[in-house]
């Protein structure tokens, strides 16, 4: 498993993108005076979309489209969109493994340390940033048209409701609208399943990390807010939706407050421990909590795991199956 440490330190400055740029202005002045031509641009018109900063008007299926906000990847790849530029350390271990190895999709370097030079040798019509490149946004302006319309809690109708948005967005842009329908529609059945199983049990939200289980809340509390269940801890205090901070919450806390659920996000299992050492599999570290052991989460075996790459995707395809585990699970509970 790799490692990634995941830092909101920005290090690259606004002189390595403009000598970028300028490399790239040098080599297309090269190319051209050696009379190889630039590959032409083929996007079929405009569309106007949604996004962050307001209704923006984006190229009609653009044909070199950086992707750099992971919430849109599956998404991308079930419209059958090949991007030229990725975060390749933010592609889950499993069904990217095309993206991973294609030499021709160039390495767009991961948020805290993008690489704006490889992003503008990829020459893309369009940018689809967002989320996790949320500061970076002026900075790929000047590289291309750049839009962000990544799912947010912020949004009208709240994160997963954003993601129906999302969704149809990328639709619309790649002229896929009927496929981007039947997507939405999965999720709203999937969310309409969890909804109808739920019946207002109590439940506590945990991410596991560094063999250590922390309130997850401000980070997966969007998958319990549109069902019927009670949250036995809150955001509440919590700073952002990281899960990197260590609250100190102690097990003892959660089995007084005795959830009669524990869905667990496990975030090494997709990016790997902090400091390099193997990953403490997120099951073993709850089994192995001796406190929880009169909880009835414990005794009645009421436990959900979401997906390994739950925390490198959270787009509209993962949640369609964190709700679907969530209906599956408590329908057989009864």
């Amino acid at each position: 498993m790799r490692s990634i440490r995941f830092q909101k330190t920005f290090v690259a400055t606004s002189s390595v993108l403009c000598a970028g740029l300028l490399l790239s202005a040098c080599g297309d002045s090269e190319e051209n005076q050696a009379g190889t031509a630039k590959p032409e641009k083929k996007a079929a018109g405009t569309v106007t979309i949604p996004t962050a900063e307001g209704d923006l008007e984006v190229p009609l299926k653009p044909v070199r489209v950086a992707a750099l906000d992971n919430t849109s990847f599956a998404t991308l790849k079930a419209l059958g969109v090949k991007p030229v530029a990725v975060p390749k350390g933010l592609l889950p271990d499993a069904g990217y493994e095309d993206w991973q190895s294609d030499s021709s999709i160039k390495d767009a370097g991961m948020h805290f340390e993008p690489k704006f030079e490889a992003i503008n040798a990829a020459e893309p019509d369009l940018i689809i940033g967002g989320y996790r490149f949320t500061e970076h946004h002026d900075k790929l302006s000047k590289i291309a048209k750049t839009v962000d319309i990544a799912p947010s809690d912020e949004a009208e109708g709240g994160y997963v409701n954003s993601l129906k948005t999302q969704t149809e967005s990328l639709g619309k842009i790649f002229g896929a609208e009927d496929q981007a329908k039947e997507i939405v529609a999965a999720l709203d059945q999937a969310q309409e399943d969890a909804a109808s199983a739920t019946k207002s049990e109590k439940v506590f939200l945990g991410v596991v990390s560094a063999g250590k289980v922390d309130n997850g809340a401000s980070r997966i509390g969007r998958l319990t807010e549109p069902l019927n269940l009670v949250n036995v801890l809150s955001a509440e205090g919590e700073d952002s939706t990281s899960v990197h901070d260590d609250s100190g919450l102690a097990p003892e806390t959660i089995a007084e407050l005795n959830p009669d659920w524990l869905i667990v996000l496990d975030r090494d299992a997709a990016v790997g421990t902090e400091d390099g050492a193997e990953a403490v599999a997120a099951k073993k570290v709850v089994d192995g909590t001796e406190a929880w052991d009169k909880t009835t989460f414990r005794k009645q075996d009421q436990v959900i795991y979401l997906g390994n790459d739950f925390y490198l995707t959270e787009g509209i395809q993962a949640y369609t199956d964190a709700f679907d585990q969530v209906a599956t699970a408590f329908k057989a509970a009864g």
